[in-house]
């Protein structure tokens, strides 16, 4: 008998593996000119109920997935069927993610960047186990000590604070605090006086995939005369910070970094300031469609820079993980919307997804990060397209310069899995543009 193939997958395993999915309306003739010559078997009957149907939208997790998203993510969507793009948050991805961290860097503390994904939940699980937080705003502080932390772990990291911030931060028992310049100095001299102090130092961010520019710091002199300018106002000059660029995978991005946060404690120490503490920021990165190396590696090489520069007399050190502690910890469920071409000769597709740079995906901004996507329709023939949102604002374009490959039948209706977005998507979701809502968010 001839195999009959419908438009969403048979269940056998023999299907799944051979066959790729076709339109049911392909085979609607065919099976109509069987019947009429007489095959009219139990089996083929309901065969022919069930291709006859009317098409259903076809969900990612009818086969599963065995990429990042984990078994729990799967069986919460599964169950909860939650309506709209929404994240979905695995916690036992980010407790062993802060294990890692800390078994690679024994010797550095862990301060959270709490930007990355401020949800209740992460900060009281990486509270309960030990981790202190870099905040970026009063409403961060608030957040982190809400979720159990003391103020004794926490980092007013921001180098732009207003005065009435800083000394709400103090007020709550906040007493590390960045700089970058001699006015932000005077403001925390005034608001939070006899409070520590760290300058952030300018790097070049060359090999992060998300560069951070020339916003936040100075170049390592004018650090020096930062740190001296703290000192003579009453403050506590205590280290140096810098951050290599988010999403960096060069494991020796920090040795140039580190060789300038030497040369300022040995200036400082020539002017009897002694210097305590290297805050090395953040960057390490999560998967996306290339590995990335592990902690481990990182860390091997991050203490491996720290003993070229500052030998047997290192200095207490942080790190402010963020992406690479809550990245591969979350998936995003989408939707596409529609899929079209702009003319009849046209040789690319447009796929609108019911999420785009205004709903959590701002970072595909310049098409710096690409987001492994996900189908139920994974393993048919591929085509690139452009993948845009779904709102009226025409910058709402995710991957247009470097189409992105999705397979050829992708039809309206198909759910999506969008995964590493663990970080820095609720955070940069609009709050009803264009009257979408914001990206709704579980923690599991």
């Amino acid at each position: 008998m001839p195999e009959v193939r419908l438009g969403y997958p048979l269940q056998s395993m023999a299907d799944k593996a051979e066959l790729k999915p076709r339109r049911a309306s392909v085979h609607r003739s065919r099976i109509e000119r069987m019947l009429g010559s007489g095959v009219s078997t139990g089996w083929f009957q309901s065969i022919r109920a069930y291709a006859l149907c009317p098409p259903r939208k076809r969900s990612i997790l009818d086969q599963g997935n065995k990429a990042m998203t984990t078994a729990r993510i799967i069986d919460f969507i599964n169950t909860r069927r939650p309506d709209g793009p929404c994240l979905v948050v695995d916690l036992d991805v980010v407790r062993n993610n802060f294990k890692a961290f800390r078994h690679a860097m024994p010797d550095s503390s862990i301060y959270y960047a709490v930007k990355a994904n401020p949800a209740p939940e992460i900060l009281r699980l990486l509270a309960g186990m030990g981790s202190s937080f870099d905040c970026a705003s009063v409403a961060e502080i608030e957040m982190a000590l809400d979720a159990g932390a003391t103020a004794s772990r926490i980092s007013y990291g921001n180098t732009i604070k207003k005065e009435r911030d800083i000394a709400r931060a103090h007020a709550l028992g906040v007493s590390l605090f960045a700089v970058d310049s001699h006015e932000e100095v005077e403001k925390v001299a005034r608001a939070a006086p006899g409070a520590r102090v760290f300058c952030r130092v300018l790097t070049d961010g060359e090999g992060a995939e998300w560069p951070l520019s020339r916003k936040f710091g100075c170049v390592p002199q004018m650090a020096v005369d930062v740190l001296v300018y703290a000192h003579q106002h009453g403050l506590v000059s205590y280290g140096v910070s810098f951050h290599v660029g988010s999403q960096m995978t060069k494991l020796d991005a920090w040795d140039q970094a580190l060789a300038d946060a030497k040369r300022v404690f040995v200036q400082l120490a020539k002017q009897g300031i002694e210097l305590k503490m290297v805050n090395m920021g953040g960057g390490f990165p999560t998967k996306y469609l290339k590995d990335v190396p592990t902690a481990e590696a990182y860390g091997q090489a991050i203490f491996g820079a720290l003993k070229k520069h500052f030998g047997n007399h290192i200095p207490e050190t942080i790190i402010e993980p963020g992406r690479g502690m809550v990245g591969n910890a979350g998936v995003i469920k989408a939707e596409v919307v529609l899929v079209s071409k702009k003319s009849d000769n046209d040789a690319h597709r447009w796929v609108f997804l019911d999420i785009g740079k205004f709903g959590g995906l701002a970072e595909t901004m310049d098409e710096a990060i690409r987001y492994p996507i996900r189908t139920a329709r994974d393993g048919d023939e591929m085509e690139p397209c452009v993948l845009a949102g779904p709102t009226c604002d025409s910058a709402d374009v995710l991957y247009e310069k470097n189409m992105y490959p999705l397979p050829i039948t992708l039809s309206i209706g198909d759910e999506v899995l969008i995964e590493g977005t663990g970080a820095y998507t609720t955070t940069y979701s609009a709050v009803a543009f264009n009257g979408f809502e914001p990206l709704k968010s579980y923690v599991i």
